[in-house]
């Protein structure tokens, strides 16, 4: 494939064009990976926390929230249902008794088992017939890309 240096109107085309394209994409695996996993009654935002609580032992809502790129409240809310549903247990930290920590059960962690194996078979479908090196190469551009909004 030729490259062509673009002017900057077809440059600007071509970036929002991508990012309409990055958006499409997280709304078909988000809207998939619901389908797949309402019948155990979670939602993908609920799997975010949940994954945090795993990734982040002891941590707390507002850890959480940072960790998961969402508002306290959203997270306290979600730490919430996550509770009810039986994934996690909070706990008040052994240091500071205003805070509670989550922790996962048992079947919290039975159920990222479970929403492991759905994301695999997406993410298997989503990257069909891309090589390796421009899933490698799409990689540092997007990294680049939160590096340059961060920064």
């Amino acid at each position: 494939m030729a490259t062509v240096v673009k002017n900057g109107k077809d440059r600007q085309a071509e970036t929002r064009r991508a990012v309409r394209m990055m958006k499409r994409i997280l709304v078909h695996v988000r809207g998939q990976i619901d389908e797949r996993l309402r019948p155990q009654g979670v939602t993908t935002a609920q799997l975010v926390v949940l994954k945090a609580v795993q990734d982040e032992p002891g941590a707390f809502g507002a850890q959480l929230a940072r960790a998961c790129h969402m508002t306290p409240q959203s997270a306290q809310a979600l730490l919430k249902s996550l509770e009810d549903g039986g994934w996690i247990i909070r706990t008040k930290d052994p240091v500071n008794s205003r805070i509670r920590i989550a922790k996962l059960t048992p079947s919290g962690v039975n159920l990222l088992g479970t929403a492991e194996k759905v994301a695999q078979v997406i993410e298997k479908k989503l990257w069909a017939g891309v090589p390796d090196s421009t899933v490698d190469a799409v990689n540092r551009a997007l990294m680049r890309c939160l590096e340059n909004l961060d920064g």
